[in-house]
């Protein structure tokens, strides 16, 4: 028995090493006028229902039950996970299960959509037997159906900028915010609820409901990367309204703010394979704390070798709570 799972994990480690990116064509999203009016297909519909308006669900409120902050999924994986590069679910189904260094496991779908509810979501697992569960990877799946098994297409998650020369810097992030973010999130950064107030309309950057200093945009190459072809929201990749300093700098400003702290110390039991923006230690390095969380990201990858920056999953735990060297914010 023990042999058969190290085989497994062998060959779930030579996936992930062999994971191909397709480069040629730009991932779109299958046409929802397809799913099949079979019970997989209304279990696929409901998964997308689920991501789309998690809130009336599952939030505070939820009319299944409480599990999340009252974000809704799609807050951060815009259109339900199917927008390109909007943090869509492209190469989900393709790539899981898949050894993360994050964990330092093989992780399944479940897992991951989980590690989103806990980490992004501040909230608490689901069982992996209930309905839920089983609709959202279900949609999951078919959201990835027509990429093949080991491929991650162009425009999957979210796009990788190139790194600054100089550190992000979150006071030049202030005035980006307030020109072109503050009519949507608000000056207090709080956001803004849908017409029922089911769910928000426009997340939370920062404060007790929003992301967690455990998810994936917490790490700045990931927000920054995520607001330059999306924000605004009525800009795309190939009409962009920012620069990529301007991105890198507002996401400084952005994760600059009060959020909630959540760790898991059993996260990175490899601490050489933390990401060059993981803004928390130990590290295997001498940066700091502050050029992990602010950059400049050149020299630590430099330090490391070039596939460095490839290393580690795309979201990360908070392994400290300390925020002393955070930049003055304003109510603190």
């Amino acid at each position: 028995m023990r042999r058969v799972c190290w085989l497994s994990l062998l060959t779930v480690m030579a996936c992930c090493c062999n994971l191909q990116e397709k480069k040629d064509v730009v991932w779109q999203a299958p046409d929802t006028a397809r799913i099949p009016g079979t019970d997989e297909g209304r279990l696929i519909r409901y998964g997308r229902d689920l991501i789309a308006n998690t809130a009336y669900y599952l939030g505070p409120k939820g009319a299944v039950g409480a599990y999340t902050n009252g974000m809704n999924c799609q807050n951060c994986h815009l259109e339900a996970g199917t927008r390109c590069w909007g943090n869509n679910y492209s190469a989900v189904f393709s790539t899981y299960p898949k050894y993360r260094d994050r964990s330092g496991s093989v992780e399944d779908i479940s897992r991951r959509i989980n590690d989103c509810f806990q980490r992004s979501l501040n909230g608490r697992p689901l069982d992996s037997n209930s309905r839920e569960m089983k609709a959202i990877a279900a949609y999951l799946k078919w959201v990835g159906h027509e990429v093949p098994k080991g491929v991650k297409p162009t425009g999957a998650g979210i796009r990788e900028l190139p790194y600054l020369n100089r550190a992000a810097n979150p006071e030049k992030g202030r005035m980006v915010y307030q020109q072109n973010c503050m009519r949507c999130h608000g000056a207090s950064g709080a956001g803004s609820f849908n017409a029922d107030s089911s769910g928000y309309l426009y997340p939370p950057l920062w404060g007790d409901h929003s992301f967690t200093s455990a998810a994936g945009l917490f790490r700045l190459s990931r927000l920054a990367g995520y607001v330059k072809d999306n924000m605004p929201l009525d800009r795309t990749q190939d009409k962009p309204l920012l620069t990529d300093e301007e991105a890198w700098d507002v996401a400084a400003f952005i994760n600059s703010g009060p959020r909630p702290e959540k760790a898991f110390p059993a996260d990175w039991p490899n601490i050489a394979r933390k990401p060059v923006d993981h803004p928390f230690g130990p590290y295997a390095d001498t940066f700091t704390v502050r050029q992990h969380k602010f950059g400049p990201f050149g020299p630590i990858q430099q330090a490391h070798g070039e596939g460095y920056r490839h290393h580690a999953a795309t979201r990360f735990a908070a392994t400290s709570s300390d925020s002393s060297w955070l930049p003055g914010w304003p109510g603190n």
